[in-house]
């Protein structure tokens, strides 16, 4: 797993071993990011269920002003941590050990692009989406990308006023909710 494009291009990034987290394929990342390439530039991004950190560090890499990286595994965080010093993007990036639920509760300031990968047999996407509106997190033109394994009928229904557009890659699907409003 490296960083496709930007400034820490090419950089090798380290990832938990086992079955704890699922990280996000090069050729998944990348198509991901030919899609928000240019909406990236100067935005805050929220990389929730962080895992390595791979969206959030790609993010940056690619211009985003700020990152915030949300997980309750202390050896997910420890990780994402040393990849942003090997990418020299710490700076940019706050690390987060906390449940979505309870980080989302205290997060005051909106985000425009998040990241959502949770584990594929939860309702956690719904749960942290319905949060996000509830608790006004989102930007007026914010981004939500969503990684899953199946149909997310129940995250389409709550961003129903979203412009919606899904990518399917092998077992892999990638939906983009754009807030056009």
């Amino acid at each position: 797993m490296r960083v496709v494009s930007g400034t820490a291009r090419g950089v090798s990034l380290l990832s938990l071993e086992g079955l704890e987290t699922r990280p996000t394929t090069d050729r998944v990342k990348e198509s991901m990011f030919n899609v928000l390439q240019f909406e990236l530039y100067g935005k805050r991004v929220l990389d929730l269920f962080a895992g390595s950190g791979a969206l959030g560090i790609e993010a940056l890499s690619r211009g985003a002003e700020s990152a915030t990286f949300v997980d309750q595994n202390p050896k997910a965080l420890d990780i994402v941590g040393q990849n942003l010093k090997k990418t020299r993007l710490d700076g940019q990036a706050v690390l987060v050990r906390d449940g979505f639920e309870s980080f989302l509760k205290r997060e005051k300031k909106p985000f425009d692009i998040v990241f959502l990968d949770p584990p594929y047999a939860s309702d956690f996407a719904h749960r942290a989406v319905l949060m996000l509106l509830e608790q006004g997190l989102l930007s007026p033109r914010s981004v939500v990308v969503l990684e899953h394994d199946r149909e997310q009928t129940e995250t389409d229904a709550l961003l129903s006023d979203f412009a919606k557009k899904t990518y399917r890659y092998g077992k892999t699907f990638v939906t983009f909710y754009r807030n056009e409003g």
